[in-house]
C-alpha cells in the first residue's frame, strides 16, 4: 500500500493509474491525428493542443474513477471491467461534449472525441488484460512475515482478500504456547535468526500480532530488522491499510491517541469543507431543480401524504436536527411500533419510493441540510436517537463517529452499503472511524466522485 494525502492505495493499482494516464493521452494525440489526416492536413506535432489533451485525460479518468474502475476487485474480473469501461466511455463521450458545449475555446471537435473514446476503450481492454496478468508479479506483492500464530494474526491473515490486496505472507512465527490459531506455523525459537530470515526470504515488512507482547516481543531483533530498512508495523495498522477499515476487535483508546490521525479538527480543514459545502449545495439545487420538482409529484401522485419527509437524526457532537428526504415509504410506516430497520424488499416502500432509493434521489433534499450546516456532504451516515442510543450502549467508539458532522454520502457507504442490524452498524463504525481517522479533502473529492458508482450499481440499497 502507498499511502498518498493519508489515504492507502494499493501499489498496484497506483502503477495502473499511471500508465493509463499516459495511454489516455496518447490516445487523444492519436485520434487528434487521425482526424488531421482524413481532412489532408498536417497531424499536430506531440507538443500541440497540449491543454485539449490534458482537458481530455481528466475528464476520462475522473469517469474511470467514479465507476470503480480503480478498484483492485474491479480489474480483477476482465468481464466486469468490460461492462464497467462500457459505460464509463458512454459517460466519458457525454461528460466531453457537454465540457466542450460550456467551453468553446477548447479545440477538439465532435470528431474526435468519438474516435478518442473507441480508441480508448480499445486501449484501455489490452491493458486491463495485462494487468491481470502482471498484478501478481513478485516486484509488486509485498512479501509479509508475521509475528504471532494466535487471534491477532489469524485477522491479519484474514485482511489479505486477494481480490483487493497484493500481500504474500512469508510465514506467521509462533511466539508463545498459547498463540495456536493458525496451523503450520513455525516456532520463533527455531528460526536461526529473524534479521537473516528477513534477508532471505525478500521480506519487506513485518507485522506484530503478538496476543501478549510483555516478555515475547524480540525488541533487538526487530530493531535489527528496522535499521535495515525493513518496515515494522502492529496488527492493527496493517489491517487499516489493507481493507480501509479500522478493526474494532483490536481498537483501545491508548492506539487511538498515539497513532497518526484523528487530526481532523484544524481549522483551516473545516474552514475550506464548510465553504465547498456552501457553493456545492448551492450550484447542485439550482441544477437538479427540475429533477426535485418531477420527484415531487411522482411522490404525491403515487401515494397519499406529504412529499418530504422529516426525521430526527444524530448530528455533530450529539446534536439533533431533523434530515430531509423524499418520503419512499407509505405514511404512518413504523405505527405498529418503535423504530425499525429498513429491510431488504421492505413491504413499507412505495413502487416510487423503491426507485428513488435505488437512485439515490431520495437523499436529494438533504441538500438543504448541507446549506443549513446540520450535515455537510461527504462524513458518516446520521443515525436515529434511538438507534444511537442503544449501539452506543453495545458497540465500543460508537459516539466516535459525532466528532465530525454527519454526510449525505460516506467512505462506509461506499465500502459497505447495507445498515439493517447491530452488525452492519458494527462493521459501518470501522470504516467511518478510517474516515474520521484518515481525513483530508482529497479522500473527500475520492468519496464524492466514487459515490456515482453506487449509484450506477446500487447493490445494497434499501
Amino acid at each position: 500500500m502507498i499511502r498518498i494525502f493519508k489515504h492507502y492505495i494499493p501499489k498496484s493499482i497506483l502503477i495502473l493509474a499511471l500508465i493509463e494516464t499516459g495511454l489516455l493521452y496518447l490516445v487523444i494525440w492519436g485520434a487528434l491525428a487521425l482526424r488531421f489526416v482524413q481532412i489532408n492536413s498536417a497531424p499536430p506535432t506531440f507538443f500541440q493542443y497540449t491543454y485539449e489533451k490534458i482537458f481530455y485525460v481528466i475528464i476520462v479518468y475522473l469517469v474511470l474513477l467514479a465507476t470503480g474502475l480503480y478498484r483492485l476487485d474491479t480489474c480483477r474480473d476482465i468481464k466486469n471491467s468490460a461492462v464497467r469501461l462500457s459505460v464509463s466511455m458512454i459517460l466519458a463521450f457525454v461528460a466531453v461534449s457537454v465540457a466542450l458545449f460550456m467551453f468553446p475555446n477548447i479545440d477538439i471537435w465532435r470528431s474526435v472525441s468519438v474516435y478518442a473514446i473507441v480508441m480508448t476503450y480499445i486501449t484501455l481492454m489490452i491493458c486491463r488484460a495485462l494487468f491481470l496478468y502482471f498484478v501478481d508479479h513478485e516486484s509488486i506483492e509485498k512479501r509479509v512475515i508475521v509475528l504471532g500464530a494466535g487471534p491477532r494474526a489469524k485477522r491479519v491473515l484474514d485482511s489479505n482478500d486477494k481480490t483487493t490486496s497484493n500481500v504474500k505472507f512469508i510465514t506467521f512465527l509462533r511466539m508463545g504456547k498459547t498463540e495456536n490459531t493458525i496451523p503450520d506455523t513455525v516456532e520463533y525459537d527455531q528460526i536461526e535468526c529473524l534479521e537473516k530470515l528477513v534477508e532471505e526470504t525478500a521480506c519487506q515488512e513485518i507485522v506484530v500480532a503478538i496476543e501478549e507482547r510483555r516478555g515475547t516481543l524480540p525488541m533487538a531483533d526487530l530493531l535489527a530488522c528496522k535499521i535495515n530498512g525493513t518496515y515494522i508495523t502492529d496488527a492493527a495498522n496493517f489491517i487499516e491499510q489493507q481493507v480501509g477499515a479500522l478493526n474494532l476487535a483490536m481498537f483501545n483508546p491508548s492506539w487511538m491517541i498515539f497513532s497518526d490521525g484523528f487530526d481532523n479538527t484544524k481549522k483551516f480543514d473545516l474552514f475550506v469543507k464548510r465553504f465547498s459545502d456552501i457553493v456545492a449545495s448551492a450550484i447542485l439545487l439550482i441544477v437538479s431543480m427540475p429533477l426535485l420538482l418531477v420527484t415531487a409529484i411522482a411522490v404525491k401522485v403515487t401515494s397519499s401524504g406529504p412529499v418530504f419527509y422529516r426525521q430526527e437524526r444524530v448530528g455533530l457532537m450529539g446534536q439533533t436536527f431533523d434530515v430531509l428526504k423524499f418520503r419512499s415509504m407509505t405514511i404512518n410506516a413504523e405505527a405498529d411500533g418503535g423504530p425499525q430497520w429498513a429491510q431488504k424488499n421492505d413491504a413499507r416502500v412505495t413502487m416510487v419510493g423503491r426507485f428513488i432509493r435505488k437512485t439515490r434521489i431520495d437523499e436529494i433534499p438533504q441538500i438543504f441540510n448541507v446549506l443549513k450546516g446540520d450535515m455537510s456532504f461527504v462524513g458518516p451516515r446520521p443515525e436515529r436517537p434511538f438507534f444511537v442510543e442503544q449501539l452506543t450502549e453495545k458497540i465500543p467508539m460508537f459516539d466516535k463517529r459525532h466528532i465530525v458532522k454527519p454526510g449525505i454520502t460516506g467512505w462506509a457507504q461506499l465500502n459497505y452499503p447495507y445498515g439493517a442490524s447491530e452488525e452492519d452498524s458494527h462493521r459501518k463504525l470501522e470504516y467511518d472511524l478510517y474516515y474520521i481517522k484518515n481525513y483530508s479533502i482529497f479522500l473527500d473529492l475520492l468519496i464524492l466522485v466514487q459515490t456515482i458508482r453506487v449509484v450506477l450499481w446500487p447493490d445494497g440499497v434499501r
